[in-house]
């Protein structure tokens, strides 16, 4: 057998997530989708990561593996042949060939997601699918303040939307917490060796809501503690949130 590993790009908008669904609205539907047009196994695609429904991608990373006697396309065009049978909101950027044994989620040692917020009166109209429009000026320093204290290993049961089973284990470590600003736009980026369900909406969410003055920085000490999801802030909305790369 052959393995090759994907680094994809895709717009979410348009799709019910990345993972797979019945009636074929995830990315991967459509990425599978395209490698059968190219293998006749038809591959399925083993992903690092899910994301959210309307939830973007710059750096997922999969793989899939197919007989040897399959390869007929050299390794240096497979991006390029695969991109031909996908939708214009999806890209695969990089195909290379790895070791047999690689599996793009278990050997992942972490991931980066990028959250955009659009923060004036006015939105940019070009921005409009990709970031959260936030009118009211926020305080940038109060909100650094409050990321600098989700930072290290805790319990995030408070940052976490609950998919109706019990969550027994909320600990992860969040390893970098930045905001940028630039003009009117405002970047979250988040890094961590693994997230919980819709747990960097939810911190985006907080902070902006810090940022806004509705909650003070030394609160956030306490919504971790409580580990209950009301005490934290709200989902800040899919469209904003971009996978960013994931970490081997």
């Amino acid at each position: 057998m052959l393995r090759f590993k994907l680094i994809i790009a895709y717009d979410g908008a348009g799709y019910h997530g990345w993972q797979s669904r019945p009636e074929g609205t995830g990315v991967q539907n459509r990425v599978e989708a395209a490698l059968a047009r190219l293998f006749p196994s038809g591959p399925t695609v083993e992903s690092a990561s899910r994301t959210d429904s309307g939830v973007h991608a710059l750096g997922m990373t999969a793989h899939f593996e197919v007989d040897d006697g399959e390869d007929a396309i050299p390794p240096a065009k497979l991006a390029l042949a695969v991109n031909a049978f996908l939708p214009d909101d999806i890209r695969v950027r990089v195909v290379r060939p790895v070791r047999e044994d690689f599996h793009a989620r278990f050997d992942a040692s972490g991931k980066q997601y990028r959250y955009h917020v659009w923060n004036g009166p006015v939105m940019n109209p070009l921005r409009r699918t990709q970031a959260w429009h936030v009118a009211r000026e926020l305080d940038l320093d109060a909100m650094r303040e409050a990321a600098g204290r989700l930072l290290g290993r805790h319990d995030f049961r408070s940052f976490t939307t609950n998919r109706g089973v019990v969550l027994e284990d909320a600990v992860r470590t969040l390893t970098r917490c930045e905001i940028r600003k630039q003009g009117r736009l405002v970047t979250f980026i988040m890094e961590g060796e693994g997230f919980l369900y819709k747990m960097c909406r939810c911190i985006v969410g907080t902070l902006v809501q810090v940022g806004e003055g509705k909650f003070s920085t030394a609160e956030i000490a306490s919504m971790l503690e409580c580990r209950d999801r009301a005490a934290a802030g709200v989902n800040a909305p899919a469209h904003g949130l971009v996978l960013w790369k994931v970490f081997y």
